[in-house]
């Protein structure tokens, strides 16, 4: 049997389904790096709606279903970096649902013993600007505690609120001075390129991002005891080596780069650091990375890029531009695996993405392996292509 695919061009293509999906797979976390996936969260479909509000009170996600989710990748050995996607917050999950979805999830990972960090933003605030520093930091204070009060290390995500009103890098400097000073545990400190969010170009201070960086490592230098990691997600390899580099002694580097992730992860030997990761691909890969992590363990780097390599066109697929819309394909290859029974988002998002896009997600993440149920996958394909009217 075969498929008969759309593609970019406007013809179509046909497509054999897989018919030796990758085995079931449960094992502990990788001794050699830290991975953290940064997983969706699953829409209610009888609530959600396309401008972000629940059709009823309260939030619109399947609670019983985006845990079993998270619990799937902690069974692989993976971490779960939880309320901190960029096609949650902002983008349809607000601050009242990211917190209890923050709890539910800190709780299920003490009970399992699984790996979590969780986002801390400002994003209560409402957007537009306008915010003062004092009102900005007293937001990030408001989540960074209640991330710690779950019981869960912190995500210091970038905040749109202090892109806007930031006047130099002082004002960086300042607010997350005082957010490490009092944190309560050692976080993990996110710079977010302009790619996955165009309202944080010009973070710390600098359009330049090698005076950013600057800024950026000062921070940590400040107060380096108070700092577990960054997390880099600039889409720039070189970059992110150049920045692991100067890490003070025992502050990770946590790869968000979801097109070099391999060479990053694997790094480049003769005593320069590698990088641990915490990245939006590990969700739908999370088999493959997997398996990747516990080659490293065996000192097998030709068995890691084997297993990890060829993820890398599905990647830069579902990352391409506009980058912010990658988790699209992400809860497509959710529904497609059966791992969620419908492809609705909050905020309407399963239509940011053109039909020849969701194909070739289909197609790539079929290839390698990534459906437990090839079959299923793609008679629920075929139904996609049925609603657009497409014959397959």
């Amino acid at each position: 049997m075969s498929i008969r695919l759309p593609a970019a061009d406007g013809g179509y293509r046909l497509h054999r389904p897989c018919t030796d999906p990758l085995a079931p797979l449960v094992c502990g976390p990788a001794r050699s790096r830290r991975f953290y996936a940064a997983a969706h969260v699953v829409a209610d479909p009888l609530a959600a709606c396309a401008d972000g509000s629940a059709y009823r009170a309260g939030p619109a996600v399947d609670w019983e279903a985006t845990l079993a989710f998270r619990h799937r990748l902690w069974a692989q050995g993976l971490g779960v970096a939880e309320a901190m996607d960029t096609a949650q917050r902002g983008m349809g999950l607000d601050w009242p649902a990211a917190a209890e979805l923050i709890g539910r999830s800190a709780a299920e990972a003490r009970a399992v013993g699984g790996r979590i960090v969780c986002g801390a933003g400002t994003d209560q605030l409402a957007p537009g600007g306008g915010h003062t520093l004092a009102a900005i930091t007293a937001a990030y204070e408001e989540q960074l505690a209640h991330v710690e009060d779950c019981g869960a290390a912190a995500v210091l995500m970038a905040s749109r609120a202090l892109a806007a009103a930031a006047r130099g890098p002082e004002d960086y400097l300042e607010v997350y001075g005082r957010l490490l000073r009092q944190s309560a545990r050692p976080v993990v400190l996110h710079w977010l390129g302009p790619m996955f969010d165009p309202e944080l170009a010009g973070y710390w201070g600098h359009a330049d991002p090698a005076a950013a960086t600057e800024v950026f490592l000062k921070v940590i230098a400040d107060c380096p005891e108070k700092v577990d990691g960054i997390k880099v997600s600039l889409l720039d390899a070189e970059r992110e080596k150049d920045i692991r580099r100067r890490l003070p002694p025992g502050v990770r580097c946590y790869t968000g780069d979801d097109y070099h992730y391999p060479e990053l992860i694997a790094g480049e030997g003769s005593g320069d650091p590698a990088s641990d990761a915490l990245l939006g691909v590990f969700d739908p890969i999370a088999p493959l990375a997997a398996r990747a992590g516990l080659a490293l363990d065996r000192e097998d780097p030709a068995g890691f890029h084997e297993l990890l390599d060829p993820t890398v066109p599905l990647s830069r697929h579902l990352f391409a531009a506009p980058t912010r819309h990658y988790k699209t394909g992400v809860v497509l290859l959710a529904w497609l695996a059966g791992y969620q029974g419908h492809f609705t988002m909050l905020g309407g998002f399963q239509s940011a993405r053109p039909l020849p896009h969701l194909a070739t997600a289909y197609e790539q993440a079929d290839l390698l392996g990534l459906f437990p149920d090839p079959e299923l996958a793609e008679s629920r394909m075929r139904q996609l292509l049925a609603v657009y009217g497409v014959a397959s």
